[in-house]
């Protein structure tokens, strides 16, 4: 009898605009426990890069903790990604939003010369050289172009992320809602979410596309 596959989500905070986005962060857990699989979610335990006004889009004067704002979506149940051990997990996801780019690492700033936070970049390294599948959405694949080298994945058709990418050295593929770029070498499976103009249903369709692809490697 083939063992559960358990997957690890990493969360970039809680709030499109300064952290994880929520629909792509809930949709992926969702995907992953209606196909019938587990999943523990992690966060590095940082401090937030800013924190922003969801209703004004303004910044706010205020310091919050990328962990402990990710344990909103996650109802608590979460952990330091400086716990994460490759060893214990099938698959490792990251959803998207500007946290990524702002908490995750360094890509909203400094564009292809960005550096990724140590706790990430290990998980990513320690799962590409156990030959586990990675899955990211939206703007998180930018962090597989900066990780591994030659990574082909999508992040839509935003021109400026795209130039990005390939001065990373990595490969991009335009793609649409719910299609996803599967880099078979490095078993990547990668979607553009709210990289592209989405409804919350095409959000769903790429997070379930993400998941199927990514058991299927």
């Amino acid at each position: 009898m083939e063992t559960r596959k358990k997957f690890a989500v990493v969360l970039a905070g809680c709030g499109v605009y300064d952290g994880a986005e929520i629909h792509e962060a809930t949709l992926t857990l969702l995907a992953i426990d209606k196909a019938g699989y587990s999943y523990q979610c992690f966060a590095p335990n940082i401090p937030q890069h800013h924190v922003m006004n969801h209703l004004t889009g303004k910044e706010v004067v205020e310091t919050r903790n990328v962990l402990v704002e990710a344990a909103r979506i996650a109802r608590g149940k979460i952990k330091p990604l400086s716990e994460f051990l490759a060893e214990d997990f099938d698959i490792l996801i990251f959803p998207g939003g500007f946290g990524v780019a702002k908490n995750l690492c360094t890509l909203a700033f400094d564009g292809p010369d960005c550096t990724v936070n140590r706790d990430v970049e290990l998980a990513i390294i320690h799962m590409h050289k156990a030959g586990k599948p990675i899955g990211a959405l939206c703007i998180a694949p930018a962090l597989l172009a900066r990780v591994i080298e030659g990574a082909t994945v999508t992040i839509g058709n935003d021109e400026g992320t795209v130039i990005s990418i390939e001065k990373m050295g990595g490969i991009h593929q335009e793609k649409n809602h719910g299609e996803v770029t599967i880099d078979r070498k490095n078993k990547l499976v990668t979607t553009p979410c709210y990289m592209l103009n989405a409804t919350i249903s095409q959000i769903e369709l790429g997070a379930n596309q993400v998941v199927k692809t990514l058991l299927s490697l």
